[in-house]
């Protein structure tokens, strides 16, 4: 048990460049931070997940990091059956983790998925999703070609048969995509139309006590899409904050 801990915790903090101390590209524009020097690392921007990283393979921050271990690991114990998914993945080091964690669990049987379009930020269809309207500008931005993140997988020794890539704008492969269950979703696609493209073809395969995890919920497109399929399906369960910008909650039924 202690070694598992010592090894996920080496993965967490190199996976977020907390181990090396990664100097920050930019810092995020959020309250609170407008002082802060873009060009120096900080522990607390990195583990809050406030920084965009030179080198570290994910910018959802430690914070985040030990919210996928905490549903992860808790999905295992209570034996929820599904596989692990997270849509939207960047360089890929919380999907990374996710496999680290099957890994130290001895656990063979499940799947993780890696869904992304490996082509950046999708063109926004504003005329279906006003609120997308402020992306126009980012479009292809983030993109990480497959390869590289396939690359960054077997560096860290986890690339094998139980990671499963799903490349492609979600509206055109998620509908059709072989995932039969799923115990953990996680979602971080940013825009409206991703968020809402997501929860409406993987939601209900998310198996009941399984986790979803919504990484930009602090964003106003992400949020309003999460609230109005909330709305629409009449989920209840409890929303739970995870860093004042990803959330989760844990669903019954």
């Amino acid at each position: 048990m202690a070694l598992r801990e010592l090894y996920l915790n080496l993965v967490k903090r190199s996976l977020t460049g907390l181990l090396y101390e990664d100097v920050p590209r930019t810092v995020m524009p959020i309250a609170g931070m407008v002082d802060q020097n873009p060009k120096v690392f900080t522990r607390k921007w990195r583990e809050w997940g406030r920084d965009v990283p030179s080198e570290a393979l994910t910018m959802i921050g430690l914070r985040r990091m030990e919210n996928i271990q905490f549903c992860v690991e808790r999905a295992l114990a209570d034996d929820v059956r599904g596989d692990l998914i997270e849509t939207g993945v960047w360089r890929g080091g919380a999907a990374i983790f996710m496999r680290a964690l099957l890994k130290s669990h001895g656990v063979d049987d499940r799947s993780v998925w890696v869904a992304d379009s490996f082509e950046g930020m999708p063109v926004p269809d504003v005329e279906r999703y006003p609120s997308d309207i402020q992306w126009k500008i980012a479009a292809g931005a983030l993109s990480i070609p497959l390869d590289e993140v396939r690359h960054n997988f077997e560096i860290y020794g986890l690339l094998d048969d139980q990671v499963r890539f799903l490349p492609g704008w979600f509206k055109n492969t998620l509908l059709t995509a072989p995932i039969e269950r799923l115990a953990v979703l996680r979602l971080d696609g940013d825009l409206y139309e991703s968020t809402w493209t997501v929860l409406t073809h993987l939601y209900p395969k998310l198996a009941p006590g399984g986790f979803v995890i919504i990484d930009d919920f602090g964003l106003d497109s992400c949020q309003q899409a999460v609230e109005d399929y909330r709305r629409r399906h009449e989920i209840t369960e409890q929303i739970v904050d995870i860093d004042g910008m990803a959330v989760f909650w844990r669903r019954r039924s």
